[in-house]
């Protein structure tokens, strides 16, 4: 894949790139602010780019204001946010426009590499992934009368992996079903959250927008 990486810190944006490289990847650009992500994006329309949350001036968000501006001028875009503590409405801002090839990984997950480079390539086919700690977080917060209080048990658990990212013959195999049967708890979630007949890919990305805002 051709790939961005954007990210203020040097030590971290030089490992990504050799990490990138040598796993057979092109890294045709590789920059340290907003502005110069934006403008990577639109010279060089990389598969995916990967970008820090947080990078100058005031470090805190100009990384993902910087993603979504890049993805507004090129739509649809692949992103994958990097962050160092678990904030959902990032995951809700990268998700706000519905087209999905997003997706939001605490730093940590870089180190177990074989995971990474898979959420990588997920984004880059234009799945919607978040860290498994986000999901965690969110399972644990749910509230009383909350938009998912309609499904079932194993309806939100279902809902978590795809959150995830995780394409129907995974999520199969982690909850010891059959193919038809996940395809069957989807289609109620899908119904039960009120979601109109469309391009699967949609529905799986309004149905997580759904959990997120729960």
């Amino acid at each position: 894949m051709r790939i961005v990486v954007a990210d203020d810190a040097v030590l971290l944006r030089e490992g990504l790139v050799r990490l990138l490289v040598e796993d057979g990847h092109e890294v045709v650009a590789a920059v340290g602010d907003g502005p110069a992500l934006v403008e990577a994006v639109c010279e060089h329309r990389p598969d995916v780019s990967i970008v820090d949350v947080r990078m100058p001036p005031t470090h805190t968000d100009e990384g993902l204001r910087a993603a979504v501006t890049a993805r507004g001028r090129v739509p649809g875009s692949p992103v994958l946010v990097l962050s160092q503590y678990v904030e959902v409405s990032y995951a809700t801002d990268l998700l706000a426009d519905g087209s999905g090839a997003v997706g939001y990984l605490l730093k940590d997950r870089v180190a177990r590499v074989e995971e990474f480079l898979d959420a990588l390539d997920r984004v880059a086919r234009g799945a919607t992934v978040l860290d498994p700690q986000v999901v965690a977080q969110l399972l644990a917060g749910q509230r009383r009368g909350d938009p998912l209080g309609v499904l079932t048990a194993r309806e939100r658990q279902l809902l978590g992996l795809m959150a995830e990212g995780h394409s129907n013959s995974a999520i199969a195999r982690r909850l010891v079903l059959s193919n038809s049967g996940v395809e069957k708890h989807i289609g109620n979630v899908f119904a039960k959250l009120g979601l109109p007949p469309d391009d699967a890919r949609h529905r799986r990305v309004l149905a997580v927008l759904a959990y997120l805002s729960s």
